[in-house]
Order: C-alpha cells, then structure tokens, then sequence
C-alpha cells in the first residue's frame, strides 16, 4: 500500500499562483509514476498532470503552459501558475506502482491510478 499526502492548497486571486506538494510513504520502492488529479465541485475527476521515471511528463490541454509538475524521491509537486477560476478544485495526488506504470501501456491507461491521497482545496477567486 501506498499512503499519500497533500498540502499547499489555499485561496488566491485569478492571475495567482499555488505550488501543491504531496508526501507518499508505505511500500513506495516501485513506485514508477504519479500524477495530479482534481475535482471540480459537481464534475467528474479529471488527470491534470502525469510524471514517470523514464522523464515522460504530460499535462492536461486546460493547463499546458501554466502548470508544472515534478518529483524528488517521494514527494511530488505542482506549480500552479496564472491560475484562473476554472482551476478551482480539490487537487488529489496519485501513485502506481510496477507494471501499472509501463511506458507501452501509457497511452490506454494515462490516467487510470491506483492510490489517491485525502486531497487539499484549491479556490481561485475572479
């Protein structure tokens, strides 16, 4: 099992930024690729940014150019910039482990995670 905790969430005005940090501990040796998810109040989670070993990186389209996602060890984190109210969400961070992460079965399984944490609120006020 995979345990995972996020901070950094918070209020800012449309224009501002955040950087989201997450903590994994538990059986994290290998533990290959993570990602930011978030859900919106009354949608459906979405995947907003991907990391893998091998360096593959991958951003949803809504945040290409503004978002930035990187790893060290077992923290994960995500620098939000030039946020809009469209950002605003519960950001959650995720974790596969092994075969899951397999660079031949990113493109039908981009993403599809295992392990989630609790989430932290991001709100973004026009």
């Amino acid at each position: 099992q995979v345990q995972l905790v996020e901070s950094g969430g918070g209020s800012v005005q449309s224009g501002g930024s955040l950087r989201l940090s997450c903590t994994a501990s538990g059986e994290t040796d290998n533990m290959y690729c993570m990602a930011w998810f978030r859900q919106p109040p009354g949608k459906e989670r979405e995947g907003v940014a991907r990391i893998d070993d091998d360096g593959t990186v991958v951003y949803a389209e809504s945040v290409k150019g503004r978002f930035v996602i990187s790893r060290d060890g077992n923290s994960l984190y995500l620098q939000m910039n030039r946020l809009k109210p469209d950002d605003a969400a519960m950001y959650y961070c995720a974790a596969n482990r092994g075969g899951f992460c397999d660079s031949a079965l990113r493109s039908q399984w981009l993403w599809d995670f295992n392990y989630f944490g609790q989430g932290t609120q991001v709100s973004v006020s026009s």
